[in-house]
């Protein structure tokens, strides 16, 4: 398999960014750019890749701040969240200066994703999956062929997103998680927002958030 990724932690969030790409073609995508956008071009650049698309899984601060700027200086598209969560991006100066983030800039995506479309991520197909609850647009990168999930903030090693925002439900973001998730397959990996990833089958059997 040709597609490789990395994990660059950035803003005091500790927000797991993305940089995913094809070895052969040299091409990658960033996925959740929430901000140190310095720190992201680096590591960029240290790989020799050229930026292709920039994937947003919802419209948090900590995901999403660093968007409107990597798009600046790389020219690569927007793409994502699900419209849902058009509020949140067009508040995203607001939300950093009430967590103290400089460089916030609120933006439009060039796409918004609905639920059933698809994206490609390194040369591999992902299907985009809604899974509102943590925030109304919040969606789900999910690759049944290379068996690994993007899941944003909706699933954690042991844990979910938080719901207790005023547009948070939780009853949308655990039923997401039960009937578009967990059925496919337990062997599925995951990269989230925060924190070590897991897999489906490991948090169906022992998240203590979720039913049994």
């Amino acid at each position: 398999m040709a597609l490789k990724a990395a994990i660059i932690p950035v803003t005091a969030f500790e927000q797991n960014c993305c940089l995913v790409w094809d070895d052969a073609a040299r091409r990658a995508t960033v996925i959740d750019p929430g901000g140190d956008v310095p720190r992201i071009l680096a590591a960029v650049e240290a790989q020799g890749l050229t930026v292709e698309q920039i994937l947003l899984t919802h419209g948090h601060i900590d995901h999403a701040g660093g968007a409107e700027e990597l798009r600046e200086r790389t020219g690569a598209p927007v793409i994502g969240p699900h419209r849902a969560d058009a509020m949140l991006l067009a508040n995203l100066e607001r939300q950093g200066a009430a967590y103290g983030l400089d460089g916030a800039r609120n933006l439009v995506p060039d796409r918004w994703l609905e639920e059933g479309e698809e994206v490609m991520i390194g040369g591999e197909t992902f299907q985009v999956l809604h899974c509102p609850g943590h925030s109304p647009g919040s969606v789900v990168f999910v690759s049944t062929a290379l068996r690994v999930a993007f899941v944003g903030d909706v699933l954690f090693r042991g844990s979910i997103g938080r719901t207790d925002f005023p547009y948070g439900d939780h009853d949308a973001l655990i039923g997401a998680i039960v009937m578009k998730l967990l059925p496919l397959g337990d062997d599925i990996a995951f990269v989230c927002g925060h924190g070590p990833g897991s897999d489906f089958g490991t948090e169906r059997r022992t998240n203590p958030f979720l039913p049994r």
